[in-house]
């Protein structure tokens, strides 16, 4: 029986016995992803219909499909009309996760519709094919590789003829599959069926720890409808901007998904390694809490109608920082693990070819001043839209403040995450005045016990610094660190943390040298590389979250139409179901980088705010 696959550079037609001789089937272009996910994990399905990225039951947990970082044989499912190569279109049924897939194909017509069950108690995976027009045959490829490609499983057929069921097991990880008749071949297994006009076929997979049975089958409807009731009553809550607000709801929705149900933890996006270059060693694991992205993912959130997150998350925060201040950390696991050592995968090429594939991430035992002043300025917007500040909240907030102030001559490794030799990043000072400005803010606006006058002296003391030492006079900008001329676009977030007005000269002089060395075919890159401050190899690409401050900077300092035609570029890059990575290579045109990230999404959504409020009169 012959079936259609496409491989890079051509496409193969055969049987999947002969592949031995065929080139192996690569992942697809990052923006051809779209998310599927039950806030617990998530998967990535491409517009083939293959999913190329599973992890169960955590976005942490190890994958069980990851060809997204290799090929075929690191572990995917497909599911796509025999002889398709790619489907005709796709989209998110309103306000959710729940992906609907068209094929068109000569003798008919069908969807398939893929979702993760919320509050199911258990990590599942659902593809329902619907005929619309005609007859549809049918094939689906599944082949299950655990612990990131370096375990084969043992399957076996577990079901019965009326109810076909696989079960593939190694180590602590089991999965069931329910649905068609599967056959083994090739270290995979296959199906295939008709599907016609007003038929439903269903398969299910899901997640079991293998020393437990799983549990019995449940009804696919019930889990479809709860799904959409899930997300659609979440979104209901939301209050857009009123600028681009279909964009601002799915960038909501995204975050909302990167949330762990369980925990509260906010990842920064459910995939590791996708490279910033393509060939290139910037390849890191983003499947963590990071302080910084966590709080502003929050603030995001809150703005926009959502406290419980607010209160969920806050709570999160005090069980992971509890105990002495000085063992703060940037980021955690999703319980609030602390130690996450960084290691090298051997089973993973990485996509494309770009190696190393990390697990963990080693930025965790750095020191980035900055965090405290976006954990603060968080919590501050927590007090201001209601939520209850009690003695634990606060007394951990003051020996936080207190213990930053015995910090206040100590170099870092800046926003983000420099690898190289430490500095007195100007960013970083800002964000430590921020901190101490917003436990002054707390003392005077909500009468909460703390030391003012020394918190107040500390805050001068560190503005008269960054004045004297963070602020180039004779180029007329702010500096990326004391000892430098050179600019950064985190630079971008001075004002919008209230150091310095958007409409300030200094702020503007250092916006046009932004514009002047850091834009790449009009996309702000982060830094210069070449200026060897990261003290790594290789460049990277414009950084979605910077293009969209650069936005938010316009809308701010009078140049609203700049800010539209940013805006209106940076919305087109988001795929076809609205989704961003982290970087964006103009001269290829394609996503780079962790996907989807919610530092992008969140970006997005402030730039939405700031141009939705220059608007009005």
């Amino acid at each position: 029986m012959s079936v259609c696959v496409e491989a890079i550079g051509s496409p193969y037609r055969g049987s999947l016995e002969d592949r031995s001789a065929w080139m192996i089937l690569m992942a697809e272009r990052l923006e051809n992803y779209a998310l599927i996910g039950d806030c617990r994990s998530a998967a990535l399905i491409g517009r083939t219909g293959s999913i190329d990225w599973l992890c169960m039951p955590r976005f942490d947990s190890a994958s069980l499909l990851a060809r997204i970082l290799g090929d075929e044989r690191h572990g995917h499912w497909s599911l796509n009309p025999v002889g398709a190569a790619e489907c005709t279109s796709r989209r998110y049924e309103d306000d959710t996760f729940v992906l609907v897939t068209r094929w068109e194909t000569p003798t008919g017509v069908i969807e398939v519709t893929d979702w993760m069950p919320i509050d199911n108690g258990e990590s599942d995976i659902v593809r329902r094919v619907r005929g619309i027009e005609g007859e549809v045959r049918v094939e689906q490829v599944l082949r299950i590789r655990f612990d990131y490609a370096d375990a084969m499983p043992w399957v076996r057929q577990t079901g019965t003829d009326d109810a076909p069921e696989l079960t593939a097991i190694a180590g602590p990880d089991a999965v069931v599959v329910r649905g068609p008749q599967f056959t083994a071949i090739d270290h995979a297994h296959r199906a295939e069926f008709t599907v016609s006009a007003g038929e439903t076929v269903d398969t299910v997979l899901t997640w079991f720890p293998s020393h437990k049975t799983p549990r019995p089958p449940q009804s696919v409807d019930t889990m479809l409808e709860q799904t959409r009731a899930w997300w659609q009553n979440w979104a209901r809550t939301c209050t857009p901007p009123g600028a681009y607000d279909s964009h601002v709801r799915r960038s909501l929705l995204v975050l909302r998904a990167l949330t762990h149900e369980s925990t509260g933890g906010i990842v920064a996006a459910p995939t590791t390694s996708l490279p910033e270059e393509i060939g290139g060693g910037r390849n890191w694991d983003y499947r963590y809490v990071w302080i910084r992205d966590a709080a502003l993912t929050l603030e995001a959130l809150m703005i926009h109608g959502y406290q419980e997150e607010a209160s969920a998350w806050r709570d999160w925060l005090l069980r992971a920082i509890a105990g002495d201040p000085e063992d703060v950390q940037i980021m955690y696991g999703l319980s609030g693990e602390r130690y996450l050592y960084e290691r090298e995968l051997t089973s993973l090429p990485g996509y494309e070819g770009s190696s190393p594939v990390r697990v963990g991430n080693g930025a965790y035992d750095q020191f980035q001043g900055d965090i405290f002043g976006e954990l603060m300025i968080a919590l501050e917007d927590a007090r201001e839209l209601g939520v209850h500040e009690d003695d634990v909240s606060w007394s951990l907030q003051v020996r936080l403040l207190e213990w930053v102030a015995t910090q206040l001559d100590r170099a870092d490794n800046g926003i983000w995450e420099i690898r190289g030799p430490l500095r007195t990043f100007t960013h970083s000072r800002a964000m430590l005045w921020a901190a101490f400005d917003r436990g002054i803010r707390a003392i005077e606006r909500f009468d909460l016990p703390g030391p003012l006058a020394e918190w107040t002296a500390v805050r001068e003391r560190l503005r008269d610094e960054i004045d004297r030492h963070g602020f180039d006079a004779e180029r007329g900008h702010y500096r990326q660190h004391y000892d430098t001329v050179e600019v950064d676009a985190s630079l971008l977030q001075l004002a919008q943390i209230g150091y310095v007005a958007y409409d300030d000269e200094r702020m503007l002089g250092t916006v046009a040298e932004i514009e002047r060395t850091l834009l790449r075919k009009g996309l702000p890159l982060r830094y210069r590389t070449e200026s060897g401050v990261d003290g790594l190899e290789g460049d990277e690409h414009p950084f979605l979250t910077c293009a969209f401050w650069l936005v938010e900077q316009y809308a701010r300092s009078g140049r609203l139409a700049d800010a539209e035609a940013l805006m209106d570029r940076l919305v087109g890059i988001t795929n076809d179901v609205g989704l961003l990575s982290e970087e964006y290579d103009v001269d290829a045109e394609r996503h780079l980088g962790n996907t989807p990230q919610a530092l992008s999404h969140l970006a997005l959504v402030r730039a939405a705010d700031a141009i939705s409020e220059a608007r009005q009169p």
